[in-house]
């Protein structure tokens, strides 16, 4: 996604709310004739357009965010953006979600695209956020000069109060709320340049935290409406499957029984109470069919993808003549296949969704990262105008790219409110979600490399096959083609090579895939940063020192990867059986690197030890959850990198709950993950969620090369021998 750009000249619309609080808004960009929006609960607030902040009569400041909150803390981040601009007592600052049915009413220029994925929480949205709190700062101070007859000069602003010293006197914002509203600027302040910022980029308590802590911070999974009735569904367990049949004589003997829903593709039981609803789907005796995918299984998909990598593929990146390079007289030749398998989105909260249909209003109570994308659909699906649809955002349980687009239990939950004509809450089970996730994409890379005498690449040659994520869900195909998902980290990559050759094979199968955290750096920062390591060990040079000696044109890189050598002890002698490997990829606008120190036995089991890791997103606006992200990254890293794998048997998935599904258990994590922030300005800000998974795989399977001379190329690690003599 690309930054929102805003001038400080455009127009930046105030009001008063109902309540008499001042109401400050920034557009997207100026456009005369925006009707006053409607609110989700379908009032009209009285001079209010296009709210970010609302400042209370009590010098409460409500701060809406257009970004979605799932632990990532960017509700804070974003509100501490606001109230650095607007000078406010930062313990009165609240936050509230943005209005889609707003945002969509004013053709998307309100909110922009209210999207939280691809590292975009933060980073699209910082120019908006600074002008609604500096905006709102200029008026008050204007107000409160008017009031004072003073000089504006002569009032300055500082923790929710303007203040004239000459005369001792100072009003509250909450005060001053009425006035400023009326006041018009003829041109809109500047924002603060980072060496100017007293909040952000201080460590600062989430916004959330004590709402999570006692229960009142409400999920999608926490919705009631009166009068709803509770569904529970399974899907064909074969992807592209359908519905056969349906024999529900087990449902007499089960209270509660509303009815059952066929669906092209899915059976659904709906009841007063959500766990008769589920058991009432387990008595049903169900008929499938495969869609003629049956035979298809995780053997087969892995030769295939390695199979690909001979096949014709589309360039995605073309410098020189790297063939000829690596078929010239004496020239070193390291060559590797990497594999990654597909993986499960597997969020805390599974898919649910609750919906409330009339004739001419829908509601919509879901957790998404993209609720334009649920109005957008839910409008499609139902027949109503877009402007009639309303998305109750909530607290996201977990999103990972699976609640950024598709929104399979919407149209589901859709489905059966038409049929059975009241409210539905529609709940997936664990077996459910993990089996009808969009997976990450399954691949397959060769490299090939040559080097010179003194060790230096002369010539880089990749070969990727993997699914598509902008076509994923469509069954079987192959495109000689490629999309940036499939090249990050290795296309462009700030190595310098000074040939280069990338093909893409875009190879799908009938399962579906799509955005998983990281997205493309998720699996390619673990082949090209694996490869790497290859290739400085076959140079003969120290995995650190060699990288660095190819970012000599990237000083960010060379921050990180200096930071990442200085706090993780690198070259310290360690003994047999333990290892240190490194890695450091670009991924969503940020660097982002990791040494991983491990212990290997000698009978192959591993214990992480340690984990350094290093982030340069140019600014940072909270360290603490920043910090959070790359711990919150580790761990998920670690879960992929040693147990995450999908299995296909008979067209089907097999694992459908943590029990075969492993997550990373408190005692196998690492004792010690440090988190080193070195953010070296610009004008632009990087991501955090996405860019500090990359790293761990490489870094980690690097290491166990260090400890054991074992080199791992195929993810999951549970499937290597790691024993060493």
């Amino acid at each position: 996604m690309n930054a929102i750009s805003l001038s400080r000249r455009a127009l930046v619309f105030s009001g008063l709310s109902v309540t008499g609080a001042l109401v400050i808004g920034v557009p997207m960009q100026a456009k005369a004739g925006m009707q006053p929006p409607v609110m989700a609960d379908g009032t009209n607030p009285a001079k209010e357009m296009t709210a970010f902040l609302v400042i209370e009569p009590d010098n409460t400041v409500t701060v809406r965010v257009p970004h979605a909150e799932m632990g990532q803390g960017t509700s804070t981040a974003l509100a501490m953006l606001v109230a650095e601009e607007l000078a406010c007592d930062w313990a009165k600052v609240r936050v509230e979600y943005a209005s889609a049915n707003r945002n969509s009413q004013a053709g998307g220029n309100l909110y922009g695209r209210m999207q939280t994925v691809g590292s975009s929480g933060l980073r699209t949205s910082v120019s908006m956020m600074q002008q609604a709190g500096a905006s709102a700062r200029e008026r008050l101070r204007l107000a409160a000069a008017e009031q004072w007859k003073i000089d504006p000069a002569d009032c300055s602003v500082a923790a929710g109060k303007c203040v004239h010293k000459a005369s001792n006197r100072s009003l509250d914002y909450g005060a001053l709320a009425a006035a400023a509203a009326a006041v018009q600027l003829s041109a809109e302040p500047a924002i603060k340049t980072p060496d100017k910022y007293q909040l952000v980029g201080k460590w600062t308590p989430r916004l959330d935290t004590a709402a999570k802590l006692d229960g009142s911070a409400k999920f999608g999974l926490d919705a009631q409406v009166p009068g709803m009735v509770y569904a529970a569904v399974w899907s064909a367990p074969v992807f592209g499957g359908s519905l056969k049949s349906v024999d529900d004589v087990g449902l007499k003997d089960i209270r509660g029984i509303v009815g059952v829903v066929k669906l092209k593709d899915a059976v659904v039981v709906v009841a007063d109470r959500y766990w008769r609803a589920k058991k009432g789907l387990d008595a049903l005796k169900i008929e499938w069919d495969d869609g003629g995918y049956g035979a298809v299984d995780s053997e087969t998909l892995a030769a295939d993808y390695r199979a690909a990598l001979d096949k014709p593929m589309g360039s995605a990146e073309k410098k020189g003549d790297a063939q000829a390079v690596l078929q010239g007289p004496g020239a070193k030749v390291v060559e590797a296949v990497y594999e990654a398998p597909l993986l499960s989105h597997s969020p805390m909260e599974p898919m649910n969704c609750t919906v409330a249909l009339t004739p001419d209003r829908a509601d919509v109570w879901i957790s998404t990262q993209a609720p334009m994308a649920v109005l957008q659909q839910a409008a499609k699906e139902i027949g109503l105008k877009p402007e009639q649809v309303y998305v109750h955002n909530a607290f996201v349980g977990g999103g990972f790219g699976r609640r950024g687009g598709a929104h399979d239990e919407l149209i589901q939950a859709i489905a059966v409110a038409k049929q059975v004509g009241k409210p539905v809450k529609l709940i997936w089970s664990r077996e459910q979600d993990m089996r009808r996730d969009r997976y990450r994409p399954q691949a397959a890379v060769r490299f090939r490399t040559a080097l010179d005498e003194a060790g230096k690449p002369q010539a880089f040659q990749a070969q990727i096959a993997v699914g598509s994520l902008l076509r994923g869900g469509n069954g079987p195909q192959e495109l000689p083609a490629s999309e940036p998902m499939a090249t990050e980290c290795i296309q462009n990559s700030f190595y310098a090579f000074p040939a280069r050759d990338v093909g893409v094979l875009l190879k799908n199968s009938h399962v579906p895939v799509s955005f998983w955290r990281g997205v493309g750096s998720s699996q390619n920062g673990f082949f090209m940063e694996g490869f790497m390591d290859e290739v400085a060990y076959a140079a003969g040079q120290d995995p650190y020192k060699y990288r660095r000696a190819l970012l000599t044109d990237r000083p960010d890189a060379l921050g990180v990867i200096d930071a990442l050598a200085k706090h993780s002890d690198w070259g310290q002698p360690l003994p047999k059986g333990r290892g240190r490997g490194i890695a450091i990829i670009e991924a969503y606008g940020s660097v982002s690197g990791q040494v991983v120190e491990v212990t290997v036995s000698k009978d192959g089991k591993l214990k992480v030890d340690r984990v350094t890791c290093v982030l340069d997103p140019y600014h940072v606006a909270n360290p603490n959850t920043v910090e959070q992200q790359m711990e919150g990254a580790v761990i998920m890293g670690m879960t992929a990198a040693l147990w995450g794998e999908i299995n296909i048997k008979n067209g089907a998935p097999v694992e459908g709950n943590f029990n075969t599904y492993r997550m990373a258990r408190m005692v196998e994590t690492p004792p010690r993950i440090d988190v080193h922030l070195v953010p070296s300005g610009g004008p632009k800000w990087g991501g955090v969620g996405e860019p500090g998974l990359g790293p761990f795989a490489p870094a980690l399977t690097s290491a166990i090369y260090a400890a054991t001379g074992k080199r791992v190329r195929r993810l999951p690690l549970k499937h290597a021998d790691l024993s060493w003599a």
